[in-house]
């Protein structure tokens, strides 16, 4: 799973950016300022980073500049209300990888934050197979045996991100901050259920082993090895 970083001092303006890339199935990171942008881009090292100019503390052609001076290469969206050539080519010349202006398509964003990460090789297949199940991400479908399986929308993301962290063990306040965010309320109890209802609509005979198998008190994990890229016909490896 890939890892982008958004640095943008207005708070909606940052609330749909982050749900909107968590929901494409970015783990998200966020700074409201210039300074800190710069500190967590060189703490972090994020495979994205969408960088806002007008900034506090220090504008983003100079957070851009700063990671670029410490031989970072992860690409650089900059947004902006500007609309000089000028700025254009100014946030090129400190290297920036691409310049979206204000107001723009959030979809349009997210082609081109993914365009980069398909160059570098990091986005996720479009459809996941395994066990006699397909998940079509695209399509956001979920079929048991060529049967259509309905998920709530909180369930296909667990989902998703059990199958993006094939055979990793994700602690449950990794779950939830991933699946939920930091905006609601999810219990321990809850992520419980969820992982349960999941595993009934995976397996319904419940006297075979679970794909999403618990890992002590602490998480869960899914079997990697009952997992398959249809794109490739390659096992899925662990992304960490």
């Amino acid at each position: 799973m890939a890892t982008v970083l958004i640095v943008e001092d207005d708070p909606a303006m940052m609330r749909g950016l982050e749900d909107n890339f968590r929901m494409t199935g970015y783990d998200v990171l966020t700074a409201c300022d210039g300074p800190q942008g710069l500190e967590t881009t060189l703490k972090e090292r994020p495979d994205l980073v969408i960088l806002d100019i007008m900034l506090p503390g220090i504008n983003g052609y100079e957070v851009c500049s700063g990671i670029r001076e410490k031989d970072l290469d992860m690409p650089i969206i900059m947004l902006t209300a500007k609309d000089r050539d000028s700025d254009v080519v100014l946030g090129l010349d400190v290297g920036a990888d691409d310049y979206v202006r204000k107001p723009f398509s959030i979809r349009e964003l997210l082609a081109r934050a993914n365009a980069f990460m398909r160059r570098r090789g990091m986005c996720e297949p479009t459809v996941y197979e395994f066990g006699g199940c397909r998940l079509d991400v695209r399509a956001a479908t979920f079929q048991r045996q060529g049967q259509e399986i309905p998920l709530t929308p909180g369930q296909f993301r667990m989902l998703r991100l059990f199958l993006q962290k094939a055979g990793c063990p994700l602690s449950k306040d990794e779950i939830r901050t991933a699946v939920w965010g930091y905006s609601h309320f999810i219990s321990t109890q809850d992520i419980d259920k969820t992982v349960a209802v999941l595993n009934d609509k995976i397996e319904s005979d419940r006297t075979h082993r679970p794909l999403i198998e618990a890992v002590g008190q602490a998480g869960y994990r899914f079997d990697a090895g009952a997992l398959m890229d249809i794109g490739t016909g390659e096992r899925i490896k662990c992304h960490v």
